[in-house]
């Protein structure tokens, strides 16, 4: 078992006059941030401020790129071909990159959102196709993958360097995918049963699902969406029990 982890969270989510999460808050306590690209959330300001409270902080910078969907948060599946789906992540990359070096910062690794990420899960030829689209901008970027799913066997078949992730505020099934949302107990709320069942996970390294079945799988960092409503207090809760059972959370190489 790994004695350091990283702790990230999904942010920069606002748009305009809609607030969405507490990023200032979050920045304080994770060690890496996925920021919205525009597609899915954010807008061009969003990104900036975002991007420049992230260097401020010392917090690894991630693109978060998403499908076109403001309506529905990036979370409805969609179908592209690959060759479009690898110029909508070149797209957003090429923003992420713009914004972090104007705040003089860049962008260190990848993760993808929502549906896209989901679909990229299970489908390991659409999951290269955003990877390999992502190399042929960035090719030093870190890949952060769901865990033991098709997103990880694309990105080590490619050769990238990769980040493995789980979710201290989502349930999983018995194929380390995430647990559709529509479906009661996919988003946890309770800081006080995330934490010690993500640490569970650390300690173990292995994913345990909804059903109690552990699947092995190298764990870097642990993620919380920022726009869960008990975010800042999960992300706060996770760190202190990590803390407590002598793992330090840094920033994944």
């Amino acid at each position: 078992m790994s004695r350091s982890v990283d702790l990230n969270a999904d942010m920069g989510e606002s748009y305009g006059a809609w607030s969405k999460g507490d990023d200032a808050a979050l920045l304080d306590i994770v060690t890496s941030a996925n920021i919205a690209c525009g597609f899915h959330a954010g807008d061009w300001d969003v990104m900036a401020e975002t991007m420049a409270q992230a260097v401020a902080k010392g917090v690894g910078i991630g693109a978060h790129p998403g499908f076109p969907d403001l309506h529905g948060f990036g979370r409805q599946r969609m179908g592209f071909s690959h060759a479009s789906l690898g110029n909508l992540v070149r797209y957003q990359i090429g923003a992420a990159q713009a914004m972090a070096r104007a705040a003089g910062g860049e962008v260190r690794h990848l993760k993808l959102h929502g549906a896209l990420a989901n679909m990229c899960s299970e489908d390991e030829d659409m999951a290269r196709a955003c990877y390999s689209a992502a190399m042929s901008v960035a090719p030093d970027l870190i890949v952060m993958v769901l865990a033991g799913t098709a997103q990880q066997r694309a990105a080590e078949a490619l050769g990238c360097k990769i980040a493995c992730e789980i979710f201290a505020d989502r349930a999983y099934n018995d194929d380390a995918t995430l647990v559709d949302r529509a479906l009661p107990g996919a988003v946890i709320h309770d800081p006080a049963i995330a934490a010690p069942r993500i640490a569970d996970m650390v300690e173990a390294g292995a994913i345990i699902a909804e059903s109690g079945t552990r699947i092995p799988t190298r764990i870097d960092t642990i993620c919380l969406h920022g726009d869960t409503p008990t975010a800042v207090q999960i992300a706060g809760s996770v760190r202190d029990e990590l803390q407590r059972r002598g793992l330090e959370l840094r920033m994944f190489d």
